[in-house]
């Protein structure tokens, strides 16, 4: 029998994330290109009497991290057991690099990484298509969290599909100090709204371009955030790590997502260091990570066999 199982969960940033109308059910419709990147929560499953999470870390704010069942990880134990018709009760240990609340789903991708590790442990062999159904009702990035590589979302952002890209790139990430709610900033998107008919969101042809010819310097240009206006009106101070990006020479630069966490595409992973370093002393944040991407979805990286009787 496996007494544990390890998965690794990695980040994502959106390289365009494009913002429609909400809908009937209360979310906005998405038009988005996800990339996961090289920085990596990692989740241990375990065989439990009962479902319980706890978190470690370091540079995180893991009073942030709910441990009942407000966190995504127990809620994805929940689902799946409801899927299956089975109690999957296991412990969840989470040990997060990815920072809490800046807009790289880091709790999303936790929750992918339990669903992968319970499929493992428990042996259930479910098709991806069941999984990704569960993940679904998850949360928006849930998905694409299971998928990796680079690929775009629409919908809410749960319908992923695997975009057609060359290439990897470099990305130099910097978090913001404290973290920000999604929900708080798409409210914000639709205060700055106003009485506008918000078009249809539509996935951007130029950066779909660039990513098929595997061009960095075209794909910096052509990165885009419609959510960035309002993560800047809640943040002002975002404007003093994008410039200083700017200013060390960055293909592109945006906030991630719902923010506050900063992205620079880099010419390599030097150039990637360069720029991390230069924004981390100009905003005086307390560290900066530089990752390749894209990188695949949540996967085993272990297994423990439980020791027989001797």
């Amino acid at each position: 029998m496996t007494s544990e199982i390890r998965v690794v969960a990695p980040a994502k940033i959106n390289l365009s994330l494009a913002v429609g109308g909400a809908g009937e059910d209360g979310y906005h419709r998405l038009a988005t290109v996800y990339h996961a990147i090289g920085l990596f929560d990692e989740v241990v499953v375990r065989p439990a009497g009962r479902t319980s999470v706890t978190v470690s870390g370091s540079g995180v704010d893991l009073d942030a991290v709910p441990t009942d069942e407000q966190n995504l990880a127990w809620r994805a134990v929940a689902a799946l057991s409801a899927h299956v018709g089975r109690d999957l009760a296991v412990h969840v240990h989470v040990h997060k690099n990815i920072p809490v609340a800046g807009g790289l789903a880091g709790g999303s991708t936790d929750a992918a990484a339990t669903l992968v590790g319970l499929d493992a442990l428990f042996e259930l062999g479910l098709p991806r298509a069941d999984l990704m159904h569960v993940a679904a009702g998850l949360g928006s990035d849930v998905p694409f969290c299971l998928v990796g590589g680079t690929a775009v979302g629409t919908g809410r952002g749960e319908l992923v599909a695997p975009v057609m890209a060359r290439g990897s790139y470099w990305w130099a990430v910097v978090p913001g100090e404290g973290g920000l709610s999604t929900p708080r900033v798409y409210a914000e998107f639709d205060r700055l709204a106003g009485d506008t008919d918000v078009p249809e969101p539509e996935l951007p042809e130029d950066l779909l371009g660039s990513l098929l010819a595997g061009d960095a310097g075209a794909l910096g240009s052509a990165l885009v955030n419609d959510l960035q206006p309002a993560a800047l009106s809640l943040r002002p101070t975002l404007t003093v790590p994008l410039d200083a990006g700017r200013d060390a020479g960055a293909l592109g630069s945006l906030v991630s997502g719902s923010g506050p966490t900063t992205v620079f595409l880099c010419a390599d992973a030097d150039h990637a260091r360069e720029v991390r370093d230069l924004v981390v002393a100009a905003t005086g944040a307390a560290t900066g990570f530089v990752v390749p991407g894209p990188v695949p979805g949540a996967k085993v990286s272990a297994a423990r066999l439980a020791e027989g009787p001797r």
